[in-house]
């Protein structure tokens, strides 16, 4: 998809947005939850937000082994990309080992990889039509 082609298409889901004065739900499958301690926790950041400890948007839900669903309302639609974690202790932050590697199992859209370092944003982007929509990501245990 060329530059042009996705800000196109960001500018028109952005004037849809301002003429109907609706906002998309976004509802992501989270699977590899260990436990049941604590919450998931997701973000959906913009490009200049993403990895950073301010997203626009979050959610959480109860933990529980397996998968869980968070749902996130109000979500204007555009291009994001989503980080989540299992906040097994509840301090609203990913904690970190002595080498700054997460110690709390992660997680980005697209099952974007986490290789010698964070995933690129164009790797976990997702597209956020009017309409809304339903992605899935899977959390890792970075630190054993």
């Amino acid at each position: 998809m060329s530059i042009n082609s996705v800000l196109s298409y960001f500018l028109l889901t952005q004037l849809l947005f301002i003429a109907t004065g609706h906002a998309a739900e976004l509802s992501v499958s989270v699977s590899g939850v260990s436990n049941d301690r604590g919450h998931v926790v997701i973000d959906v950041c913009m490009r200049a937000e993403f990895l950073g400890p301010r997203c626009a948007y979050h959610g959480s839900t109860p933990a529980k082994p397996g998968t869980v669903i968070v749902n996130v309302a109000s979500v204007s639609p555009g291009s994001y990309a989503i980080q989540a974690y299992h906040d097994e202790n509840d301090n609203l932050t990913v904690d970190r080992n002595f080498l700054g590697i997460p110690n709390e199992a992660i997680g980005f859209s697209n099952n974007a990889p986490v290789r010698f370092g964070p995933p690129r944003f164009d790797d976990a982007e997702v597209i956020v039509p009017p309409e809304g929509i339903r992605t899935a990501l899977q959390l890792h245990s970075i630190w054993p």
